[in-house]
């Protein structure tokens, strides 16, 4: 029904509408989303302000033309019979505004996907504040090689396929859930629409202080989402939090399941004999007491062991064996942007990592450590959200960086989203990890930062880069300037 924000639709027959626009195409989430519209033979354009790999080569290869910047033009020409608005598009967005105009049907993302796939599987959501994207990728990878063919969409591209989702005729589909905003006419969760039938909720810690007061209010998106959970369904959920368990106890009217990294810890999933090599972990998984037997995981770090218990425990409630499990677990290539090695010029090894919460660039600063002993780790950080560039974290990050020998830190710009006196004091940041014996220095621009890694690396050296988005390009500058550096035998 028409109103003050247009023709917004809630739901929709999948057969009502054949051209379909996405406008914020560019994002992780609207880009394979726009991918798998096409993929099940819908007519797909897009539009955006800001398109760069990995989503631009990616939409390219799957076809869908992408117009830029915004502008009512654009809709003349993709002749839509559905608009979708990616929630980074505000009100006064001129394409937006345009779509309200001419009352053209549209709807949120997270709406539209629930509407026109998820209503019609055994939904399968992977929650928390950290680790969805790495955990909703095992968990599709572990169906897919079980043989249960699978459809999924998850926010990063995963390794083992194409891109980030799969359009499979199995009953399972795999979603990454979201807890941020769905649209500027709907600012409740993305994951409020996904009908969870089986969740995983890895973790429930305070994040996008730009649109939650404080850690309460941020619980409460949670304990509205494990309500839908129907009493024949599985909540999965990680017990490192024990906050996270408490609100799925309470809410949940499905069957609570508990896992934890943690060896000989209260859960139903456990881990025993943990080690760490440059393959990856190993270690046996222990169900109720009982050893089911020994995995490999292609990946570092306690927090990807404990993403893996959850799709353990995620999988054994969807009836797959442990044999089956096992070989999904052990032939996941990982996902770009999670300790993605993206070259090692010069024996310089570059690693790019999406951590920017603080929880987030501790486990992945101890797994590359982990994963390799012997070498310099330099960690390279972007506090680029609009979390981390606040000082809402300012003690938290101070203690995030053990385990690297350097750090380097590009101090953010100014945001609006971030009230003046409540910005990430990068100064004193640096100052605090020195005095841990950790050199460490701030730069206000990308190419200082670039200009400072070619000069000051060596052979033998990791750079960890760590950010939730380009960094201005930070890595395919330092890629090529060190292959031009160890072209010239320095």
């Amino acid at each position: 029904m028409a109103d003050d924000n247009g023709n917004v639709l809630d739901t929709l027959e999948p057969g009502s509408v054949r051209r379909v626009h996405l406008v914020g195409v560019a994002g992780t989430g609207m880009g394979s989303f726009a991918g798998m519209l096409k993929a099940a033979g819908y007519e797909v354009t897009g539009s955006d302000e800001n398109v760069y790999p990995p989503m631009s080569d990616m939409l390219r290869t799957w076809g869908i033309p992408v117009s830029t910047p915004y502008k009512p033009e654009n809709l003349d020409s993709a002749k839509p019979d559905l608009v979708i608005i990616g929630n980074v598009i505000r009100r006064v967005n001129p394409e937006a505004t345009a779509v309200r105009e001419r009352g053209l049907k549209q709807m949120s993302f997270p709406a539209a996907l629930g509407s026109l796939f998820l209503e019609r599987s055994h939904s399968v959501v992977v929650a928390g504040t950290h680790g969805k994207t790495t955990t909703s990728s095992l968990m599709a990878h572990v169906l897919v090689e079980a043989g249960k063919d699978p459809s999924f969409l998850v926010g990063g591209v995963t390794q083992n396929y194409a891109g980030n989702y799969r359009v499979g005729k199995g009953p399972h589909f795999v979603v990454e859930g979201d807890e941020y905003d769905t649209a500027y006419w709907d600012k409740g969760s993305k994951f409020l629409h996904y009908r969870p039938r089986t969740a995983i909720l890895t973790s429930v810690e305070f994040d996008h202080a730009d649109i939650f007061r404080d850690l309460p209010h941020y619980e409460a998106t949670f304990e509205k989402f494990v309500r839908l959970i129907p009493q024949d369904g599985q909540l999965v959920v990680c017990a490192a939090y024990p906050n996270a368990v408490k609100l799925s106890r309470e809410g949940c009217k499905g069957r609570v399941v508990t896992y934890v990294a943690k060896e000989g810890a209260e859960a139903d999933y456990t881990p025993r004999n943990v080690s760490f090599g440059a393959a990856g972990a190993r270690f046996d998984v222990v169900e109720r007491g009982q050893v089911l037997g020994t995995v490999e995981l292609p990946m570092g770090g306690a927090h990807n062991v404990e993403n893996a218990l959850g799709v353990i425990a995620a999988a054994r409630g969807l009836g797959l064996s442990f044999e089956e499990i096992r070989k999904g677990l052990a032939t996941f290539s990982g996902v770009k942007r999670r300790q993605e090695i993206r070259g090692e010029p010069g024996g310089i090894m570059v690693v790019d990592d999406f951590a920017h919460h603080p929880t987030a660039v501790r486990e992945t600063i101890a797994a590359v450590h982990n994963r390799y002993p012997e070498r310099r780790l330099w960690a390279i950080f972007e506090p680029r959200s609009n979390t981390s560039r606040r000082n809402i974290h300012q003690e938290d990050y101070a203690h995030a960086f053990t385990g690297a020998a350097r750090a380097s830190l590009k101090v953010p710009e100014r945001h609006d989203k971030v009230p003046v006196g409540e910005e990430l004091d990068v100064r004193k940041l640096v100052e605090d990890l020195k005095a841990q014996g950790i050199a460490a220095e701030g730069a206000t621009d990308v190419q200082t930062l670039v200009d400072l890694a070619v000069r000051e690396s060596r052979p033998g050296d990791v750079l960890l880069v760590m950010s939730n988005g380009s960094f201005g390009g930070f890595i395919d500058k330092l890629l090529a300037a060190l292959k031009a550096r160890a072209g010239q035998g320095a």
